[in-house]
C-alpha cells in the first residue's frame, strides 16, 4: 500500500515556475514507476511525466516537453514535477501516481488527491 500526497500548486502568472511534490509513504518507493497526470475543468484526464524506479528514464506529454522536469529522491521517497514557463492551459488539478511496469503498459495502482495550479494570463 502506498499513500500519496501533494504539495507545491498555486496561482502562478503566464511565464512563471512551480514545483510540485509527492510524499510518498512506505518501504517500496523504489519499486514503483512515478507519474504526474493533471485534469483540466471539463476535460479528461491527461498525462504529464512518468519517470523509472532509478530516474534514469523519464517520458513526458508533448506540451510541457523542454519546460517541465520530473524527478525523484529515493532516499526521502519524494517525486518532483518543475514546471517552468507556465501557461494558462497548464491550469489543471495535478495529481502524483505510482504505478507498475513501465510504459507504455503501466498500471497506476495508487493516487494522490491532487494539487490545484493555476496560471494566470
Amino acid at each position: 500500500q502506498v499513500q500519496l500526497v501533494e504539495s507545491g500548486g498555486g496561482l502562478v502568472q503566464a511565464g512563471g515556475s512551480l514545483r510540485l511534490s509527492c510524499a510518498a509513504s512506505g518501504r517500496t518507493f523504489t519499486t514503483y514507476v512515478m507519474g504526474w497526470f493533471r485534469r483540466a475543468l471539463g476535460k479528461e484526464r491527461e498525462f504529464v511525466a512518468a519517470i523509472n524506479w532509478s530516474g534514469g528514464s523519464t517520458r513526458y506529454v508533448n506540451s510541457v516537453k523542454g519546460r517541465f522536469t520530473i524527478s525523484r529522491d529515493n532516499a526521502k521517497n519524494t517525486v518532483s514535477l518543475q514546471m517552468n514557463s507556465l501557461k494558462p492551459e497548464d491550469t489543471a488539478v495535478y495529481y502524483c501516481a505510482a504505478g507498475s511496469y513501465w510504459l507504455p503498459s503501466t498500471s497506476w495502482d495508487y493516487w494522490g488527491q491532487g494539487t490545484q495550479v493555476t496560471v494566470s494570463s
